[in-house]
C-alpha cells in the first residue's frame, strides 16, 4: 500500500490560513515535484504553452490510475498529490499547477486553485467538469474553441443531469452551460494549425449531462500535432503521445482551452 504523508497545509506555507485541510503526498511525488519546479524555473522565458509541454513531458509513461483522489460526499477531502499514477484529469491538474509554481508550497496553493472552485478544498467544490476550468473561479483557462474554427457549434447542456433524470455525481447540483465544440469533420488544416502546443483539449461528449469524455494536451513536434493523455486503454494504460488525427477517428469533436 502506498504511504502518504498527511500534513496540514498551513505547515507547508509560510503564513498559516485559518482554513486548514490535510495534504496527502508521498515521498516520491514530493521529490519529483521539486525537480519539475526547478526545471520550470530554468525555462521562465518560455511561453505558457511551452511550459505546459515541458512539464507534461515529465509524466510520459506514468501509469494510468483511476479514482486516486480522496474525498466524497461522506469522506473528508484531502489535497492529493500522487505522481505514481494519474488519470486524464489529475494529470492536467498537476501539469497546470506545476507550470506556474516557484516552489513546493506555491505548487500546493496553485493545485488548490486549479482543482477547486474558489480555492475551497471539498468534494463538492472540485472542478468536476472540464468546462469548469473557464466557467468557475479561479479560472484556469479561457475557451478558445471559436478561435480555432469558424465552424464551431454551441449546444446547451445541463451538466451532471443524466438522460434518465439521475445525476452522474449525486452530491452536486445541475449546471446550465453552453458548450462550444468543433465537430470532428470540421477539423481541417486551418483548424489544426490554430491549435497551440500546450492547449488543453477535451473530447466532446454527446451524452446528456457531460461536456467531454476525455481530456489531454496538444503537443507540437515539428509539423505534427500529438495528443498527450493518460490513456485507460489496455494497450496503453499510461500517459502517451498519440498522433492527434489518429486519436480523433470516430470521435465527435473537441473543446479547446488555453491556459491563463
Amino acid at each position: 500500500m502506498r504511504q502518504y504523508l498527511i500534513i496540514p497545509l498551513c505547515l507547508l506555507l509560510s503564513a498559516c490560513s485559518p482554513k486548514k485541510y490535510p495534504v496527502a503526498i508521498d515521498a516520491i511525488s514530493a521529490t519529483k515535484a521539486q525537480h519539475i519546479i526547478n526545471d520550470v524555473q530554468t525555462h521562465e522565458q518560455e511561453s505558457r504553452g511551452e511550459l505546459i509541454e515541458l512539464v507534461s513531458q515529465s509524466f510520459l509513461s506514468t501509469p494510468y490510475q483511476a479514482n486516486i483522489l480522496i474525498g466524497s460526499a461522506t469522506e473528508p477531502e484531502k489535497l492529493v498529490v500522487d505522481f505514481n499514477g494519474v488519470d486524464c484529469f489529475t494529470m492536467l491538474d498537476y501539469v497546470h499547477a506545476l507550470s506556474q509554481s516557484s516552489n513546493k508550497a506555491d505548487f500546493l496553493g496553485q493545485l488548490v486553485k486549479t482543482r477547486y472552485k474558489n480555492g475551497k478544498v471539498s468534494f463538492v467544490n472540485r472542478k468536476h467538469f472540464f468546462t469548469d476550468w473557464f466557467a468557475s473561479q479561479s479560472r484556469n483557462a479561457r475557451d478558445v474553441t471559436t478561435e480555432i474554427s469558424p465552424n464551431s457549434k454551441i449546444i446547451h447542456k445541463q451538466l451532471n443531469l443524466k438522460a434518465d433524470g439521475g445525476r452522474f455525481i449525486p452530491a452536486i447540483g445541475v449546471f446550465e452551460r453552453d458548450i462550444t465544440y468543433i465537430p470532428a469533420q470540421a477539423l481541417d488544416q486551418n483548424a489544426l494549425a490554430a491549435i497551440h502546443t500546450g492547449d488543453y483539449i477535451g473530447i466532446y461528449s454527446k451524452l446528456d449531462g457531460l461536456d467531454v469524455s476525455h481530456v489531454g494536451i496538444a503537443i507540437r513536434k515539428g509539423d505534427q500535432l500529438y495528443y498527450r493523455n493518460a490513456s485507460s486503454l489496455q494497450r496503453n494504460h499510461k500517459v502517451v503521445d498519440i498522433p492527434f488525427i489518429d486519436y480523433m477517428r470516430n470521435k465527435p469533436g473537441i473543446v479547446v482551452l488555453r491556459a491563463l
